[in-house]
């Protein structure tokens, strides 16, 4: 009760909307309860007075069958109108709600422990789920149950005991008993959903491996083990048949069972002409109508369990508290922009051994540092200490001389740059990339910032210019590229700090070199931290720290480095030159 009653909070701006869709619903449901009842007594009374040769006024019963119809067929278009608009709009907003929540867990690393699959099952097959939260599950229940009081206390004031007995056959057959055969099959529901969760791993990652396996002609082992895993789905889809297929069945069965009551009970009295031969037809499919209304509840029944499962994961996942918190009161105001790092030690959640050891380092404000070192030494780590996705399990990181656990992070990124080693191209045109960084910013601006990157003669030759679709299914750009222009929507942004990690890495050496002097004349004065596999320029760097398994052996100009540390000598001799 308590995931039903948060999702129904969490879908409260759509509830007026929802209100008017139960109220079309019943609208529909009592116009066709309405329309069968007495299409069944004015057909009856038109062939009685047939047969007796008497008059009848059917100007008023067709009038009003004539309404019902209307009001059925305009009632069920809007009702699926409203409540799917309704429906999709939660949904959405829902999805942003989650997204918000994930945002500082994932700059935290606190969804590490989730696959990319898991996240994108949360974010997308399991929101799709909860569209079963009113569509299938509370508007069909509460309609049903509506009609099913409305009926039974009108066959009570008609006939009581027709009324007892219609209302044990929906109690047994419409509600109860569909229920318990659900519930029944709740381990094969389970096993069905892994069935299909295993099905669908399974093809995306052949699909992913798909050069590999042609490549080594062992295509035909993936189709056999996609095979198994759709056999095996089949299997589960089989057994939850089994107890599905009866639940949808026993409504109907439900109907015609108080169909042969209600002749039983009423035949006497029309024989006796204590009730007229009409009441047959019209209780007769007023009752067939009723459970009609009930026929989507097994369906509902069966959403129940999946629904509340897919919604327990998603609060399971939005409640994660954020491993780094941000700090109550106002944002810092640093006079200046440099970081310094005293005694800094730092171990990933659930790992034992720290990736960073005692580390002191100052990287003063309009400084222009290079950090290098082999490939796990810590650059990546360090980087991610600086931007405030990690905070060091002890030591203290200082930036503006305020420790960065006092700052927000929104306002601690606000005057930073960052480009990570492999920076991400949204769907959308060139220009929709770069005003990532700054949404005003004119096109001359955004000219500018590919000349920095060196990515205005590209950009030029492209056949839309700016507003060229880049990202995925649109147009195919290499590493180096992208790498450019994220560094361009970080030049953009015109931030006192800019953190870049590996930016020349696939580009050849005139470029990296044209786009090194780009950027080291653009950021005088700016604070520059550069992580880097590549030694080419560290001459012109003020500093060079030297990272080996998470410790500084070593920091200094470049110079003074090559004359007195052994293993940054070793380390230049080792790494190939562009």
């Amino acid at each position: 009760m308590k995931t039903m009653a948060r999702l129904w909070r969490l879908f409260r701006p759509e509830r007026g909307w929802f209100a008017l869709g139960l109220l079309l619903a019943l609208a529909t449901l009592s116009a066709n309860l309405v329309l069968m009842g007495i299409s069944g007594w004015f057909i009856t009374a038109m062939g009685l007075a047939g047969v007796a040769g008497a008059a009848i006024n059917y100007f008023t019963p067709a009038a009003v069958i004539r309404a019902c119809a209307i009001v059925r067929t305009a009632g069920r278009y809007g009702e699926r109108l409203v409540t799917h608009d309704a429906t999709l709009r939660g949904l959405a907003r829902l999805r942003t709600w989650l997204y918000r929540r994930l945002v500082p867990q994932a700059a935290a690393g606190g969804l590490q422990d989730l696959s990319p699959g898991e996240l994108a099952q949360r974010l997308g097959r399991d929101i799709d789920l909860l569209d079963n939260f009113y569509l299938r599950i509370g508007l069909p229940l509460i309609t049903a149950l509506i009609a099913v009081a409305g009926v039974l206390w009108w066959l009570g004031w008609q006939s009581p005991p027709l009324a007892w007995a219609a209302g044990a056959l929906v109690l047994v057959t419409g509600l109860a008993g569909p229920a318990l055969l659900i519930h029944a099959g709740r381990r094969a529901v389970a096993a069905e959903e892994v069935a299909q969760r295993h099905l669908r791993t399974e093809a995306q990652d052949l699909l992913q491996g798909l050069d590999e396996l042609v490549f080594y002609d062992a295509a035909p082992q993936g189709w056999q083990r996609l095979e198994q895993a759709g056999q095996r789905l089949a299997r589960r889809q089989l057994k939850l048949a089994a107890h599905e297929e009866p639940a949808r069945i026993l409504p109907l069965v439900g109907g015609w069972l108080t169909l042969w009551a209600l002749l039983v009970l009423l035949l006497g009295e029309v024989d006796q002409q204590l009730r007229p031969p009409t009441h047959l037809a019209l209780f007769s499919l007023l009752v067939l109508a009723l459970f009609e209304a009930m026929g989507p509840l097994p369906t509902a029944f069966r959403a129940l369990a999946p629904t509340l499962a897919a919604a327990r994961r998603i609060f399971s996942l939005a409640d994660r508290p954020s491993p780094l918190p941000d700090p109550a009161g106002p944002a810092p105001q640093p006079s200046s922009f440099g970081y310094r790092l005293e005694k800094v030690t730092l171990i990933h959640p659930g790992a034992q051994t720290p990736v960073l050891k005692d580390l002191d380092l100052e990287l003063p404000a309009g400084s222009h540092t290079a950090i290098v070192g082999p490939s796990g030494a810590g650059k990546s780590s360090l980087l991610q200490l600086l931007v405030r996705f990690r905070l060091p399990s002890e030591g203290q990181v200082t930036f503006g001389g305020i420790d960065l656990a006092d700052w927000p992070a929104a306002a601690l990124r606000s005057h930073l740059g960052v480009v990570e080693q492999q920076p991400h191209l949204f769907i959308g045109t060139l220009a929709d990339n770069l005003r990532l960084a700054r949404p005003d910013a004119s096109d001359d601006q955004l000219w500018h910032a590919l000349e920095l990157a060196c990515l205005k003669a590209w950009a030029r030759a492209l056949p839309q210019g700016l507003d060229t679709e880049v990202g995925e299914a649109a147009l195919r750009i290499s590493g180096g590229e992208a790498r450019r222009l994220a560094l361009a929507r970080a030049l953009l942004r015109d931030s006192p700090v800019l953190i870049l990690d590996e930016p020349t890495e696939g580009l050849d050496r005139r470029t990296a070199d044209e786009l090194m002097k780009k950027l080291l004349d653009h950021c005088r004065g700016r604070t520059l931290i550069i992580a880097t596999h590549q030694l080419d320029w560290l001459e012109e760097m003020d500093q060079v720290a030297l990272l080996d398994d998470g410790r500084l052996v070593a920091h200094g100009a470049h110079q003074r480095l090559m004359e007195s540390c052994e293993p940054y000598r070793r380390l230049q001799a080792l790494v190939p030159r562009l």
